[in-house]
């Protein structure tokens, strides 16, 4: 029989709703049920695209036994992190403080009044390399419950306390300087892995937040060394495994140095930031590569994560079934030589030299991830071609990964980002209308009569969530690249309904700090606030980055303003974790360089010369720059207003802090003045 989850939206608690584990949702019902009944809850947060979850759920959560004792026991609680990522912050803060470590599935036991008091992630069905077996987690948890409860009490009386104890550095109120983004650089510097790019050791994830400071930094310094370390990262990756030879679109991270092996699970977030940075670089250097990966990214996007409703779905998995009903991590992506040889025939010898397949395998059970390794040799491209598309024919013929059919906010605001703005670089309109499509889902669904956000929807319908400050930021961030795409005000107007809340509802008057949920949000046990990026942009970061550019699109004061109190906490943290905070040092580098205001007037986007200057003001690397672009004195885009054609021609207005240069109607001109 079904349980409580077999009502919910969320893909993830839906993959649950069968099991005999009697769950409930996170509510206050939930939470009454073990006042009731004396029980303390066990929480368990994952998500739908999460190997280990999977592997957890198959082994505990769907045994009958297992199932037994914990119904007995616990009021037991399913979290998608995905769609309530307040909940799984809060927790997850103490899982680490306590632990040393967190991860998905994180199991954590609490008391009927939220406090936590033991914690873990995944639990073997059978002790296994010093680990307890989740058995044994619970025995051991239930006998403290029953035979000590004041010792419990404490333990979580102590936990909430040293929770609401631990504060933020904010720095001041200050943003940060030359000194503080070459302090960062230098940290940077110290972690880079030379030889095989990135930053830091195994498991190794794509740094596109700190690539992104990195080419802006470039772009207002001149300095070779950040664009060095941006372009070697971003062709190591594009090179490895944890790209998709075939499809396009990256995996979430590589489990070794060398971009070898993928933890396979491809996410939205990763994929649009991964876009606009390999969109970015193309535009910063010319590069070939990065141009058709940031191509292939992007239809990678629209054609495996588009929904029926316009927006983009969360997650692929990362296991499938490898053809014998077994589902295995990678099963989709990987090739041995045989299989090769049974699609390719006389081809699978070049096949294999190109893409890095081997008789020893670079994966599991001699199977290999395909891979562009650096070798001499010249390959014939249209043959390479050729058998790419072969390939990749006769992957789709194998069962596909699952697809988490979930819309988040936030994501689809990145992936507008992208999509826009790599449709304009490359003439890809319909690139742009995907962009469209998806921000008009995200106003006609998530947006409310008050222009609060819903977190998710799925299948045409909102979920219950409130949307948290990452969801205001990041749609923000979409609505205004888009803006600077299509030239239509109404996206500003979007924008600036969303950056209010964020002034009014997430922004700590006093400090200036920045919380993660709204102040009339649920209360949990501590109002969530982290400004550090994480798989992506914080929060807190991309609320600088969005303010800071509507500012310029508007001349509000008040936005800048809390942009510039936002970026202390970047003063303080920028030189000492660059790595972690790399969204807020590239907003931080766009307020250094003004940021940039590039108004665009001609008769209409449809003439020839007022489109290639504003081709030519997108393509401008000045860090941050905003870019509007319409009919003189037109009332949709403020940056419009008082600026006339020239001579009757189109024409390019550039300013930065309080000062304009003299309108130009020549695209070189217009060049020179943004790439310095």
């Amino acid at each position: 029989m079904p349980n409580r989850l077999a009502h919910e939206t969320s893909p993830y608690l839906l993959q649950h709703a069968d099991n005999p584990v009697d769950w409930w949702p996170w509510s206050d019902q939930a939470f009454e049920e073990a006042r009731r009944s004396g029980k303390p809850v066990l929480l368990s947060v994952g998500y739908s695209s999460c190997h280990w979850c999977h592997v957890m759920a198959h082994e505990s959560f769907e045994d009958e036994v297992t199932a037994a004792y914990l119904n007995e026991h616990f009021v037991n609680v399913k979290v998608d992190r995905e769609e309530r990522p307040d909940v799984d912050a809060v927790y997850m803060e103490a899982v680490q403080a306590a632990t040393g470590q967190g991860g998905w599935p994180m199991t954590v036991f609490l008391t009927p009044d939220a406090e936590p008091f033991y914690f873990g992630t995944y639990f073997p069905p059978a002790p296994r390399h010093g680990m307890p077996s989740f058995r044994q987690v619970l025995e051991g948890v239930q006998q403290a419950w029953t035979g000590r409860r004041d010792e419990v009490d404490e333990i979580a009386g102590k936990i909430v306390r040293d929770l609401a104890g631990r504060e933020i550095s904010y720095g001041d109120s200050r943003a940060p300087g030359e000194e503080e983004l070459a302090g960062a650089l230098l940290g940077l510097t110290r972690e880079y892995d030379p030889v095989r790019g990135g930053f830091g050791g195994a498991p190794k994830f794509p740094p596109s937040m700190v690539v992104e400071f990195l080419l802006r930094h470039h772009a207002r310094t001149g300095s070779e060394g950040a664009l060095q370390m941006a372009a070697d990262t971003c062709e190591r990756m594009a090179r490895g495994g944890i790209y998709d030879q075939l499809g396009g679109g990256f995996s979430r991270y590589s489990v070794d140095r060398e971009w070898t092996v993928p933890h396979f699970e491809k996410m939205l977030y990763d994929n649009a930031l991964l876009c606009r940075v390999y969109a970015h670089l193309w535009r910063s250097t010319g590069s070939d590569l990065a141009r058709r990966v940031a191509l292939e990214t992007a239809d990678f996007m629209v054609g495996e994560l588009r929904t029926a409703e316009g927006g983009f779905a969360s997650a692929l998995d990362a296991d499938s079934d490898d053809g014998t009903g077994k589902h295995v991590e990678g099963a989709y992506y990987v090739w041995t030589p045989q299989q090769l040889r049974e699609v390719l025939g006389e081809d699978a010898e070049l096949a294999a030299r190109y893409f890095g397949v081997t008789e020893e395998g670079t994966f599991e059970e001699g199977a290999s991830v395909l891979q562009l390794p650096q070798q001499d040799g010249v390959f014939d491209a249209e043959k390479v071609a050729g058998v790419r598309a072969r390939l990749l024919a006769a992957r789709a013929e194998r069962p596909a990964p699952g697809r988490d059919d979930k819309v988040v906010a936030a994501w689809n605001g990145l992936a507008i980002a992208a999509l826009a703005e790599t449709g304009a670089y490359f003439d890809r309109p319909d690139l742009v209308e995907a962009a469209v499509c998806a921000a008009d889902l995200l106003v006609r669904l998530h947006l409310d009569e008050h222009a609060q956000l819903a977190r998710t929807s799925k299948d045409g319908q909102a979920g219950a969530n409130a949307g948290v400050l990452e969801d205001y930021a990041d749609v923000a961030e979409g609505f205004l690249a888009l803006a600077s795409v299509t030239g239509e005000g109404v996206w500003l107007e979007f924008a600036g309904f969303l950056l209010d809340h964020v002034l009014t509802r997430f922004v700590d008057e006093e400090s200036g700090a920045l919380f993660d949920t709204a102040v009339d949000a649920e209360r949990l046990i501590r109002r969530p606030q982290d400004p550090t990026d994480n798989a992506a942009p914080s929060g807190w970061s991309a609320a600088a980055n969005a303010l800071l550019s509507y500012a310029a699109q508007t001349g509000s004061e008040p936005h800048r303003s809390a942009a510039e109190r936002a970026l202390g906490v970047v003063k303080a943290l920028g030189p000492r974790v660059p790595r972690f905070i790399g969204w807020g040092l590239a907003a931080a580098e766009a307020r250094l360089d003004g940021p940039r205001e590039i108004a665009v007037v001609g008769p209409s986007l449809d003439d020839p010369a007022t489109r290639t200057l504003h081709r030519t003001a997108l393509l401008g690397t000045a860090p941050g720059a905003v870019v509007a672009v319409g009919a003189p004195d037109s009332d949709e885009l403020p940056l419009l207003a008082g600026r006339p054609l020239v001579g009757g021609e189109p024409a390019a207005y550039v300013c930065r802090n309080f000062t304009c240069d003299a309108p130009t109607t020549d695209p070189e001109r217009l060049r020179e003045a943004l790439s310095g």
